[in-house]
C-alpha cells in the first residue's frame, strides 16, 4: 500500500475517502517548511530539501502543520514566534469532520477557510470541483491554495473575504465545512444552506474548550449535537481578548463562600456549557500554589478591563474568600450555573447540544425543546 493507503488504514478512514485521498496527494499541499505538531509528542520542524524523508513521513502522519503564525509576521518554525494563524489539519480530525459532513454524490459545498487547500481538494474530489465553493480571508493564502489545488487537478470556486460572510452569490448549499473554531456559529451559514442540509464546525466558545458539532438546518435554524473535543484556531474575525488580569483591586468587593472552588473547577465540561449559556462571556480557569492553596479566576472574554472575580481556597478553612470587580459579579454567576448543573444531575457533554438562531447560538440539555437557563 501506499503512504496515504497506509494512514488511512491506520486511523479508520472510511473506504469511500481512501479513493478520494488518493486523488489528491498530501503532499501537494504542505509548504516545504513547517512545523509538524503530532497528536502525541513534541512539536519539530521539517524541512523538505534539508530532511526530505523526515518531511514526507510528517506528511503523511497524523500531525497537524503549522504554516503561519501572527497572520504572516511570525516566523512558522518558531513555536515561541506568537499565535499560530494557518495550518493544514493533522488527517485524524481533518477526516472525522469529512465524515460527519458525509457529503453525497453532486452536493454544493461550502468551506470556511481554504488554508493550504488540501480539504477544499478531497471535497472537489469527491463531489466535482464545480460544487465547491472555499472561502479565505488572507489573500496570501488563498493564492497558494489556487496553486496548491490547481496542481493536483481541480478548479473549485476560491474566494477570498471573511467566512462569517459565507459565498451567498453561489447559495443554496448542501453542506458546510468549517475548517476554523467558532465563538458563535453566523447565522449567515444557515441561511445559505437548503432545509435538511448540514452544518459541520469547531464550536469554541472558550479557549481549550473546542467541540466538533454537526448541525441540520431547518426553516427557522440548526439544530444539532456534539462529537467529541476539537482544537482549532478561531475565525479572525470572532477571536478575543481571554486573559485574567487583575485591576481596580481597591474598588473590588470581597465576601465568602461555603462552596468549595475546587468542587467548581473538578465539575468539568458539563458546568462549562452551563456557564456558557447562563453566563454569557464568561471564562475560568485554575491557579494552583507551591503553598498548596489554589485559585479559581473568573473574567468576561474580549473585556480586558471589564469584571474579574477570584475564590481563594486555602488548607483548614471553612470559608472561603471571593473577590469581585466590576458590573458583573462573576463568581455569584458561577455559582448560579453550578447550583443548576447540580439540579440537573451533572450532565456531561454527552446531554448537550445545540441551536443556531436569528438571535445567536442556544444550548439545550438532552431535547432542543429543553433550553439550559430558562428555568429548571
Amino acid at each position: 500500500m501506499s503512504r496515504a493507503e497506509d494512514l488511512a488504514a491506520s486511523l479508520g478512514i472510511g473506504r469511500q475517502w481512501r479513493e478520494v485521498i488518493r486523488a489528491a496527494p498530501r503532499e501537494v499541499f504542505v509548504p516545504d517548511v513547517g512545523l509538524a505538531c503530532p497528536e502525541q509528542g513534541a512539536p519539530y520542524s521539517i524541512d523538505r530539501r534539508a530532511r526530505p524523508e523526515e518531511w514526507l513521513s510528517a506528511v503523511y502522519s497524523d500531525a497537524s502543520i503549522i504554516t503561519q503564525r501572527e497572520d504572516g509576521r511570525g516566523d512558522p518554525l518558531r513555536i515561541a514566534d506568537g499565535m499560530a494563524t494557518s495550518s493544514i489539519s493533522a488527517p485524524g480530525i481533518a477526516f472525522r469532520c469529512l465524515e460527519l459532513l458525509a457529503p453525497r454524490d453532486h452536493d454544493r459545498v461550502l468551506e470556511v477557510g481554504t488554508g493550504t487547500g488540501y480539504t477544499t481538494a478531497v471535497l472537489s474530489a469527491r463531489v466535482g470541483d464545480g460544487n465547491v465553493t472555499t472561502v479565505e480571508v488572507d489573500p496570501e493564502i488563498a493564492e497558494r491554495a489556487r496553486v496548491n489545488i490547481a496542481a493536483a487537478g481541480f478548479a473549485p470556486r476560491v474566494v477570498v473575504g471573511d467566512g462569517l460572510a459565507g459565498a451567498p452569490d453561489n447559495e443554496p448549499y448542501d453542506r458546510v465545512h468549517v475548517t476554523a473554531a467558532v465563538a458563535e456559529v453566523p447565522f449567515t451559514w444557515v441561511e445559505q444552506t437548503r432545509p435538511g442540509g448540514v452544518i459541520v464546525a469547531p464550536w469554541q466558545p472558550l479557549r481549550g474548550h473546542g467541540l466538533l458539532t454537526r448541525l441540520t438546518v431547518t426553516r427557522d435554524g440548526a439544530y444539532g449535537r456534539f462529537h467529541g473535543p476539537c482544537g482549532y484556531m478561531l475565525l479572525r474575525s470572532q477571536r478575543a481578548e481571554l486573559r485574567w488580569r487583575v485591576h481596580h483591586e481597591d474598588e473590588a468587593r470581597v465576601t465568602a463562600t461555603t462552596l468549595d472552588p475546587r468542587t467548581v473547577w473538578e465539575a468539568g465540561e458539563g458546568l462549562r456549557l452551563a456557564a456558557v449559556a447562563m453566563s454569557p462571556g464568561l471564562a475560568y480557569w485554575d491557579k494552583h500554589f507551591d503553598d498548596g492553596s489554589f485559585s479559581l479566576c473568573l473574567f468576561e472574554i474580549g473585556t480586558p478591563d471589564g469584571p474579574w472575580a477570584a475564590c481563594d481556597w486555602e488548607p483548614g478553612h471553612d470559608r472561603y474568600e471571593v473577590t469581585q470587580y466590576g458590573d458583573r459579579h462573576l463568581w455569584d454567576e458561577l455559582e448560579d450555573a453550578f447550583e443548576w448543573w447540580v439540579r440537573n444531575d451533572g450532565p456531561g457533554v454527552e446531554r448537550f447540544g445545540l441551536t443556531a438562531t436569528p438571535e445567536g447560538d442556544r444550548l439545550w440539555l438532552d431535547r432542543p425543546t429543553n433550553l439550559v437557563g430558562t428555568g429548571g
